[in-house]
């Protein structure tokens, strides 16, 4: 998207949507283009809008022509009567212009002014059909049920010579109905067409909102992997450079033992590393793409990990065949084992864990990892506290459940049940 500058004039729009604005009226392209306004916040008038303004004029110019012949032939009415009659029914048709700037105003005032002069019919019809179209239906319920109700009256003083009195009343009522209906069905296109407008607009709003949040679930998703591959490397590299800064006169053959070890745990954290931030430079892939995708097949190897770090970690799995495990529930169980191998690591160093896993299909599998109380003082471990949350999380995402809290002989147990079907 190109950036304008605030000293540039804005890019011109498309020659096809300036032509669609000329022929939308100017209270539906001021309400969906509210820039578009001219003196006194007043929408700008389109080229559709001139030519139906003139239109207008000339249809009350036209109807005021023949009243006022009709008026001329009339013996019935005095000179007086017929030079006004003819003197309002101008200034009326000049009014015109003014129906979209007061059309209230203007059809208020042409309900007196179209009784006494018959010259200002036209554009005592124009003013009704504008107020139809710009104001709701209590202002047209007002004007027109008083218009209606002077139609009688109106006739009665001014018979017509051709046409009955009872057929030139039901005309005038069925034209007034004719021209409210016409008016009001174009006030519900335009709003309807606005309402479309704003739809679009909300639906658009959302879906960004909903980009927006995808993105940020997608960032949670990979800080949590990234905390529950990384927080694992990292304690065993912790554990393994306090133990030659505690022993710097170790054996030779124990510093090189626990050096290859930082080695190697430095190298797996890195290449874990650098897996994940491949996830987040792929665009348009999947989103478990190119991420690391342990199961419950790796689970001994996670505790044989732990074990080169000097853990006592008891492995009891009871699960027969871990490759029919489904790779979700595989891989939330072995997250879940390696936030509590990391935790015991940190919080109850020395002390043996036990990982119990358990389950068949049907009846789901059951997870529990336990520590006794540590043997000795544990320093403090700087920590977050967001690894067991992220785990519970885990397990209600994949439709199970995890507890966590101190065990019956003062140790932590963690115990998760996740669904296998």
């Amino acid at each position: 998207m190109p950036i304008v500058s605030p000293t540039e004039p804005p890019p011109p729009q498309p020659a096809h949507l300036l032509v669609r604005r000329w022929f939308l009226p100017s209270a539906v392209t001021s309400a969906l283009d509210p820039d578009r306004t001219g003196r006194g916040g007043r929408p700008r008038r389109t080229a559709r809008d001139w030519a139906v303004d003139f239109a207008c004029f000339l249809l009350a110019v036209g109807v005021g022509l023949a009243g006022a012949d009709a008026t001329n032939g009339d013996p019935n009415i005095p000179h007086v009567m017929e030079v006004l009659d003819q003197w309002l029914g101008a200034f009326a048709c000049a009014a015109v212009w003014l129906r979209r700037r007061w059309p209230v105003g203007l059809a208020v005032a042409m309900v007196p002014v179209c009784f006494v002069s018959n010259t200002a019919g036209g554009a005592g019809l124009v003013a009704l059909f504008t107020l139809a179209v710009h104001r709701p239906f209590r202002y047209v319920a007002w004007v027109a049920g008083t218009q209606l109700a002077l139609l009688p009256f109106f006739y009665w003083w001014r018979p017509d010579a051709d046409l009955p009195y009872l057929v030139v009343v039901g005309l005038g009522v069925l034209l007034m109905l004719t021209l409210v209906g016409w008016g009001m069905l174009a006030r519900s296109k335009r709003q309807l067409m606005l309402s479309l407008r704003d739809r679009a607009r909300r639906a658009e709003t959302e879906a960004a909102l909903r980009a927006e949040q995808a993105q940020r679930l997608a960032r949670e998703a990979i800080a949590r992997e990234m905390h529950d591959v990384l927080a694992h490397r990292l304690t065993l590299l912790s554990v393994h450079a306090g133990a030659l800064e505690i022993r710097p006169d170790a054996p030779r053959a124990e510093v090189a033992r626990a050096a290859g070890v930082i080695r190697e745990s430095a190298h797996e954290a890195l290449q874990d590393l650098r897996e994940i931030i491949g996830v987040l430079r792929a665009a348009g892939d999947d989103d478990e793409a190119g991420r690391p995708q342990p199961t419950l097949t790796a689970l001994e190897g996670l505790v044989a990990e732990s074990r080169e770090a000097d853990m006592k970690v008891t492995l009891d799995n009871r699960v027969a065949d871990a490759d029919t495990v489904p790779a979700s529930v595989g891989r939330t169980a072995y997250r879940i084992t390696q936030e509590c191998l990391t935790n015991a690591r940190k919080h109850a160093p020395g002390a043996e864990v036990t990982v119990s896993v358990s389950g068949a299909p049907g009846t789901g599998l059951t997870l529990s990892v336990h520590n006794p109380p540590p043997p000795g003082d544990v320093p403090h471990v700087p920590g977050s506290g967001q690894g067991l949350i992220g785990c519970t999380e885990r397990a209600t995402l994949a439709g199970g459940h995890l507890e966590h809290g101190t065990g019956a002989d003062g140790g932590f147990l963690v115990h998760a049940w996740l669904p296998w079907s």
